[in-house]
């Protein structure tokens, strides 16, 4: 029989767990309990009913804090009733690792079955750490679960991630946090006890952001903050904001809960705004998160919000990013700082972030639109007599490099996907477009 534990675990008149957070009692032990996540762990799916089976693949789990990365670990080991292991790739390294792997060969060499291994923010690891466990992933000796809370494509090394299978975790729905809040008041053995009013309980799953633990965390500290000695705890909306408030930077230093502050971040670098780019840099920084999650960000932003009108951005952007790969904190402060403001104080266009949409619309439209026969590739005899390439005018034997051509599919010939702005260095390209092709002209006028 399954070893299958309550949704909270369970105390008895010699047993107190009241120093046990209330997110840790909530902790669910099977499939059942679990909230969210139905696409991939819903009964009779194809993912359960290979876990059930005793069989599980290796998997990247990829998503933001709280929800349920580690939760899901340990149920998918109960339920496969594998021999169960936990590593956190901030604390430990390939010591700890490889003495895992040993253990799990003795173990399958005696006829057990396979380990299961879970690695929280595998991402932290790096390249060398990553291959220490290919081979015992590949012979079945491990089965591997990674947590991410970044792309796992960039962090994890190829290798290793085609032997896995990547779940993409969204954060929880309103209803889902809703129906984990009402389990804790009722059937926790410490909060059924008393007597709770939530006033707006809206308000405390606003400020819970999709994050199971985050939201129980908020709860247990405003009953905490009333006493459990009250006859009736009643929690309201301003205790919940105020409780809010309070424990931000607290759980900023966990470097959890940054989607609001790198939102902050990023659209006042969008809006030209370095006083405000700078403040909720040093706010995350002083929250313990990782330089290379900003670096990365600064990237992105350099390429869709600053894009033509200061292309240099993208070559800082990712110099910034090689600089903190190298010197690490504190020193990367600074460099980020430097990039933030650069980035914040350019002229802005999105001009080619928006050009690549437009042509993905039509894309999907029309998937099968043909090249146009003159710039196809004519490698071969054959590919020449079916006419590939012919008449094709190089550009460079014309005047000013240029000559006017059709390059796109002719249903689409007249289209302009690409529209710069007059900003920044975008306005040299703008003019000269424009001086080149008669149809930048009438698209203008339309």
């Amino acid at each position: 029989m399954k070893n299958t534990k309550d949704l909270f675990i369970s105390t008895s008149n010699e047993v107190d767990n009241s120093y046990i957070p209330l997110a840790e009692r909530c902790r669910p032990g099977i499939f059942n309990e679990i909230v969210g996540h139905e696409e991939y762990f819903k009964k009779g799916s194809p993912l359960r009913r290979q876990i059930e089976s005793g069989n599980p693949p290796s998997l990247i789990f990829w998503g933001p804090p709280g929800v349920g990365k580690t939760t899901l670990a340990k149920v998918i080991a109960a339920e496969s009733e594998l021999p169960f292991s936990i590593l956190s790739a901030v604390t430990s390294g390939k010591k700890e690792m490889r003495a895992i792997i040993d253990r799990a060969h003795a173990e399958t060499r005696q006829g057990q079955k396979s380990h299961l291994l879970f690695i929280d923010e595998i991402h932290r690891y790096n390249k060398a750490q990553q291959d220490g466990l290919l081979h015992a992933v590949e012979d079945g000796t491990i089965k591997l679960i990674g947590a991410t809370t970044e792309n796992p494509s960039f962090e994890v090394i190829s290798p290793l991630l085609s032997r896995c299978q990547v779940i993409k975790l969204d954060s929880l729905k309103i209803e889902d946090l809703e129906k984990i809040v009402l389990r804790a008041l009722h059937e926790d053995t410490i909060l059924s006890e008393m007597v709770i009013t939530i006033s707006d309980i809206e308000e405390l799953l606003h400020y819970g952001g999709g994050d199971a633990r985050r939201t129980l965390n908020l709860l247990e500290s405003c009953i905490i903050q009333i006493g459990k000695d009250e006859g009736v705890i009643e929690i309201s909306s301003d205790l919940i904001k105020e409780t809010a408030r309070h424990n931000a930077l607290l759980y900023d230093k966990k470097g959890d809960f940054h989607y609001d502050t790198i939102s902050a971040f990023i659209k006042s670098i969008r809006g030209s705004d370095p006083d405000a780019a700078v403040y909720y840099l040093a706010r995350m920084l002083e929250s313990g998160e990782d330089p290379v999650f900003i670096a990365r960000r600064l990237i992105i932003l350099a390429s869709e919000d600053v894009g033509n009108a200061e292309p240099y951005a993208l070559s800082l952007a990712n110099a910034g990013l090689q600089a903190v790969h190298a010197i690490g904190l504190p020193e990367a402060r600074i460099v980020l700082s430097q990039v933030s403001t650069y980035l914040a104080a350019c002229p802005k266009s999105n001009a080619a972030y928006l050009a690549l949409e437009r042509a993905r619309e039509d894309v999907n439209q029309n998937p099968t639109l043909e090249v146009p026969m003159h710039i196809r590739n004519a490698p071969t005899e054959l590919m020449k007599n079916m006419k590939y390439g012919k008449n094709y005018k190089y550009p460079h034997d014309y005047s000013e490099h240029f000559v006017l051509d059709t390059y796109l599919p002719e249903e689409l010939k007249n289209k302009v996907y690409y529209q710069p702005t007059q900003l920044g260095r975008e306005k040299i390209l703008y003019e000269r477009l424009n001086n080149l092709w008669p149809k930048r002209k009438k698209s203008e006028k339309k």
